[in-house]
Parts: C-alpha cells; structure tokens; sequence
C-alpha cells in the first residue's frame, strides 16, 4: 500500500472532478473541505458512485449533494444521540435505583461481590468489572461536585451518584454480571425481556460512542444483532437467506430498541426528527433517491408506521 501524502485543497478538488464529481462553486468546495475535512465528506461518496468496480460518481452528482448527505447523517447522528442520552441517563436511574435499594448505598455494600451473579465462568468478569468501577470512581469522582460533595460530607459515593462517572459501555457490562432476578427486575420496567436487553445495552453503547466522535452514522452496522421481533412482521420487512434485512444491526435496530425504551412521546419527537431531516435531503438529491438512502441506512420505506404499533 503506498504512502498517503498531504493533498493541499486544490488538489482534493482535482482530485474529485476527476472521479466525476461536479463542482458548481470553488470557493465553496474549498470552504467545506477545510471545515469539515476532505476524508469524511469522501466517507459519503459510496452512495453516489456508478458500482462497486468503477468508482466514479454518478451522472449529474454535485458536490452540494454529497455534502448534503454527510449533513444529513450529522443531523440523524444528532437526533440519535440525543436520544441514547435519554435512555442513558434513565438507564443508570433504573440500576441505581434497583441495586441501592437491595443491597446497600455505600460502595462497601453495592461493590461486594455476593450481589453479582456467582456462576463460576464469570468471576472473573465480575472481578475485573467491580475494579473496571472503583478506577472509574477514583478517576472521575473527583472532577465532579457531586462526588465530590458527597466524599467531603459524608465519606463515601452513593451509586445514584456514581453511576453519573461511569460510561455506558461499563453500564451495560454490569447487566451482564447481575443476579438473575435483578435483571428480571429491571427488564420489566420496559416490558422486555431479559435476552433482549442484555442485547440491546451494548447496542446501543457502541452507537452511543460512535455518536459522541462524530463517526459516520448511516452505513454502521455491529456485530450484536438483535432478536427477530413483533416490529420486523408487522413493518413486512423482507427477508434474505431468513434473516430481516434491515433492524438487526443496522440504525433501524436502534430505532427499534428506542420504540422500546423511550416514552411514547420522546419516541413520537425522534421519529417526526428524522422524517423532517429525510425530507430536506429528499429535496437536495439528483443522482439518487432517498430510497437508496434508507435502503444504506438500513430503514424501510413505511418506518414511520411504527409509531401507531403496540
């Protein structure tokens, strides 16, 4: 693989004219790429080329319309974040709640051991998490006026309080290490159960992160998958070697967890969100149609049928 070489802007303009690209305004072009950097707004060009073999762009597309399309996933990218916070926050509300109230508020009481899930092939998950906690604690607590508010005055950190220095990613592993009735406990206040939520946490963690990093949004698929559900059948999703080809892994998936586990209004604002957003950039495109564009985001055209499904 040869060696990248730093392409000033002129160049990164030549450099897409000569794969096909129309530039309608230089000075524009120009401006765009330095602000919003030349690898990522290319990071958008798979849906304007010809094939997967000749990678020029389509007849007729525009650089205005590829920079539509990666301001279309930064506005999606937005609305999901905003969202996942939502269920984040409410999240570490839930397992605080859940475990202060069965096993203790001081970290002596809600950190030992004899709370976690005792099966053999996990304690050292279980070790390994509860120290993966006390370094986030000792790291983080002291940034933090709550924290520290509490250390000063009162000689510990109760875990509603913690839970606020903890990342999502360490959230969602502590679900795995529960006691099965603690996360009976708490997959019933979604009325899910307790496989899907042990699926759907880190789901959602890994689209949390790649939100927080403004990493390219509508082509990101995970490894996890969820369960086949009710919201697959009813939306008639097709299948492909039996499997749905959108709402496993793809953002429809976390769409449909958000169906799950945000209030019925918060779920109402996000879908209206996206469609006002799908909307604009239906409105900007030439080469293609925003059927390609949920087809890559992995939405199917009646999505917003899912709002009136139980």
């Amino acid at each position: 693989m040869g060696i990248k070489i730093f392409k000033n802007l002129d160049e990164q303009i030549d450099i897409l004219k000569g794969k096909g690209l129309i530039i309608e305004d230089i000075d524009y072009t120009k401006n765009m790429l330095l602000r919003e950097n030349y690898f990522f707004i290319s990071g958008y060009r798979h849906l304007f080329l010809k094939s997967a073999k000749d990678r020029t762009f389509l007849p007729g597309t525009t650089f205005r319309e590829l920079y539509s399309m990666f301001n279309f996933d930064r506005q999606i990218r937005n609305i999901v974040f905003k969202n996942l916070l939502i269920i984040e926050n409410n999240i570490k509300s839930i397992f605080s709640y859940q475990l202060s109230k069965k096993y203790g508020i001081k970290e002596k009481d809600y950190l030992r051991l004899s709370n976690f899930t005792r099966e053999p092939s996990r304690q050292r998950q279980v070790n390994d998490l509860i120290k993966k906690m006390k370094r986030q604690i000792r790291v983080n607590g002291g940034q933090h006026s709550a924290t520290t508010h509490y250390m000063t005055n009162y000689g510990y950190i109760p875990l509603w309080i913690v839970v606020k220095v903890l990342s999502f990613g360490i959230v969602s592993e502590l679900y795995t290490i529960m006691k099965k009735e603690d996360q009976e406990a708490i997959a019933d206040i979604y009325g899910i159960d307790v496989d899907d939520l042990l699926i759907f946490l880190p789901i959602l963690a890994n689209f949390r992160n790649l939100c927080a990093h403004e990493d390219i949004l509508y082509d990101h698929r995970t490894q996890r998958k969820i369960l086949d559900n009710k919201y697959h059948y009813a939306l008639n999703i097709p299948l492909m070697d039996g499997e749905y080809i959108y709402g496993k892994n793809d953002l429809f998936a976390v769409i449909i967890i958000m169906k799950m586990m945000l209030r019925e209004e918060e779920f109402r604002l996000l879908v209206r969100e996206i469609s006002y957003e799908a909307d604009i950039l239906s409105g900007k495109l030439n080469s293609i149609t925003i059927s390609k564009v949920f087809d890559k985001i992995g939405f199917p055209i009646n999505y917003k049928d899912i709002l009136n499904m139980e």
